[in-house]
Order: C-alpha cells, then sequence, then structure tokens
C-alpha cells in the first residue's frame, strides 16, 4: 500500500523537502529530519501507508513500536539526551509515523509541546551523513 503523495512512501524529492532516509528498520524506516535545533530529531515511519496505529495488527504494532525503541535507545547512546520526547501526529500527512525528538537541559524548553519544524538550524550534507552514521552505528 502506496500513495504517490505521500513523501514516506515514495522518498526521493518528498522525502528530500524535510528528511533524509538512515535505514530501514523492521517495519519501518529510520528518517534523520533535517530541522536539527534538536540535535539527533529523527522520525520512524511505518513501511505502508496506513493513517492510525489502529490500522495494523497487534503484531504490526508491536514490531512498529520495537523500531520506535530501538531508534530511540540510538539517539540516547548516540548524543546523550536528557529525554527524548515522541509525538505522533499525522493531521497532514496521514502516514503512520512517529517523531523522535531528542531533549537537552539548559538548551530546550521544558513542559511544552516541541515545535513541529521551527526552521532553526540545518546541516550540511557533510554533518547530515556523519549524524546518520553515527545513528546507524547505535543501533
Amino acid at each position: 500500500m502506496k500513495d504517490s503523495n505521500c513523501a514516506y512512501c515514495m522518498g526521493g524529492e518528498l522525502l528530500d523537502q524535510f528528511g533524509i532516509k538512515i535505514c530501514d528498520l523492521d517495519v519501518s524506516q529510520l528518517i534523520l529530519f533535517k530541522e536539527q535545533s534538536k540535535p539527533g530529531r529523527c522520525i520512524v515511519a511505518y513501511k505502508d501507508h496506513v493513517s492510525e496505529i489502529v490500522d495494523i495488527s497487534d503484531e504490526e504494532r508491536n514490531r512498529f513500536m520495537a523500531d520506535v525503541t530501538r531508534a530511540a535507545r540510538a539517539l540516547h547512546k548516540a548524543f546523550h539526551p536528557d529525554k527524548v520526547n515522541y509525538g505522533a501526529y499525522g493531521d497532514t500527512g496521514c502516514h503512520l509515523h512517529m517523531h523522535l525528538v531528542p531533549k537537552y537541559q539548559g538548551q530546550d524548553e521544558w513542559g511544552g509541546v516541541f515545535q513541529m519544524n521551527p526552521n532553526k538550524k540545518y546541516l550540511s550534507q557533510a554533518e547530515y551523513d556523519e549524524m546518520s552514521e553515527k545513528i546507524k552505528a547505535c543501533l
């Protein structure tokens, strides 16, 4: 099940607008969010174009959440955040995915929802590559 208008389904130029695929996981893909005001911010996107977590079987949900957990562990190992926040929205892009947003004491606001796309910090391609490799090595 793929949607030709969905960045998570199609990749390429649609995904390039906001993310860089790091790798495939068990039932999802791990994507580095280009806006890096929260160092290590990633997205775990389910392999198929479904809107809601209730649209997949219990087994698939457990596998998806295992992918989210695996990615979160890698972020903790690679970047040592004080907290990782998890966001599952999808109001505009109805593809099951979860944002993993590392937060760091003294650098981040606490007690509120992270900004979806603050447009504050973008990296060079070499920096994205280095960050992606660091995350991959920690998976």
